[in-house]
C-alpha cells in the first residue's frame, strides 16, 4: 500500500512509519495510529509512550473529541468509509482551520482519484492508497492545481493574497 504525501504543491510516495493497529492487537514498538475508541480508552498509556503517536476517525467520529491532545498526536488519519461519505473533507478543515492542528493528517479508507485534488485543497497531507493502480496518475492529479483562488484547509496563498502581496 503506497502512501503519498502533498508537500509545498508537490507529491510523492513516501515510506509509511507507522501502523495501525486493531483494538484488540498488542501495541508494538514505534510509531503506531490506534482508532478513536482505543485512544479515548488507554490515553494516559498511549501518551506516555516513547514514540509517536496517531488517531484514526471514523466518519461518524468528530475530530472536536480529539481536540485537546492535537498537540501529543503526529498523525490524524480520516477514514473514507465509502466514496460518497464526504464528512473527511469537513473533518480535514476543522482540523487545519478549527483546531490549527499542523501535523499530518492522513486520508484512508476510499481514497479516489477523482476526489485527490479536493482532499488536498481540504488540508490532507498525506493520502494512503490502497487499491491505485497509478500512482504516478494520482500524484499528478495533486499537483495539477498551482493557482488557488479561495482559502482552504491547506493554507496556501490565494491568488488575491500573491497579487496584493499578503
Amino acid at each position: 500500500m503506497a502512501l503519498l504525501e502533498r508537500k509545498d504543491g508537490a507529491a510523492a510516495v513516501i515510506e509509511d512509519r507507522f501502523t495501525r493497529v486493531d483494538d484488540e492487537a498488542a501495541l508494538p514498538v514505534g510509531p503506531v495510529i490506534v482508532s478513536l475508541s482505543r485512544f479515548q480508552a488507554e490515553r494516559e498509556a498511549l501518551l506516555a509512550r516513547d514514540a509517536d503517536l496517531g488517531v484514526w476517525l471514523d466518519s461518524d467520529e468528530s475530530p472536536s473529541e480529539i481536540a485537546g491532545d492535537l498537540g501529543k498526536l503526529a498523525v490524524v488519519a480520516c477514514n473514507f468509509p465509502a466514496f460518497n461519505d464526504g464528512r473527511g473533507f469537513s473533518y480535514a478543515r476543522l482540523l487545519r482551520e478549527r483546531h490549527g492542528y499542523e501535523g499530518e493528517v492522513r486520508a484512508i479508507g476510499e481514497v479516489m482519484l477523482e476526489q485527490a485534488p479536493f482532499m488536498a485543497r481540504s488540508g490532507f497531507s498525506t493520502f494512503e492508497l490502497g487499491d491505485v493502480s497509478d500512482v504516478a496518475e494520482f500524484k499528478a492529479v495533486i499537483e495539477e492545481v498551482r493557482t488557488v483562488y479561495q482559502p482552504t484547509g491547506d493554507g496556501r496563498e490565494t491568488a488575491l493574497q500573491r497579487r496584493l502581496g499578503r
